[in-house]
């Protein structure tokens, strides 16, 4: 049998064969990072079931709630997030040139689907007043199944 047949097998069981193929391609695909989030949505789509990782929560701190609230509509208004949670007074202690410095923060929660973070990143270092803001995300891993449909939706252009 030649290596083509080896792989996806012969006409003889056509559902099988054709399952087999697709299982293959899921896992090749699944193989490359580039493609890795086409074969997750794919996954997604045929079973309907959530992916882990789809969506994120990035974490902002902002020096007062004026910046906060500012970021965190035009975010919105761009479409970059669905939500965005507002937190007041953060203490932070962190290092910068050297010396330990003590400051209060507002953090923002962003509510995101993961191909936006690297966009919403990039605004919020466009805007934010601090030399290197602090911005990262965490993905997801699971969800209430309505809030994820709201969350999808709530981001689509129309």
């Amino acid at each position: 049998m030649d290596r083509l047949g080896s792989r996806c097998p012969l006409p003889g069981s056509p559902r099988l064969s054709v399952l087999t193929c697709l299982l293959l391609l899921t896992v090749s695909l699944l193989t490359y990072p580039m493609l890795r989030p086409l074969s997750l949505q794919l996954h997604s789509a045929v079973t309907g079931s959530y992916v882990s990782g789809t969506y994120s929560i990035v974490f902002v701190n902002c020096p007062n709630e004026h910046i906060a609230r500012d970021i965190a509509r035009t975010i919105l208004d761009k479409k970059l997030a669905a939500s965005v949670n507002i937190l007041p007074k953060a203490s932070s202690l962190y290092f910068w040139n050297g010396e330990i410095e003590e400051a209060t923060e507002i953090m923002l929660l962003i509510k995101t689907k993961t191909s936006k973070v690297h966009m919403l990143s990039s605004y919020v270092r466009s805007v934010h007043p601090f030399e290197i803001p602090e911005v990262f995300s965490l993905p997801m891993d699971q969800g209430d199944v309505h809030y994820l449909k709201w969350l999808k939706e709530s981001m689509e252009e129309h």
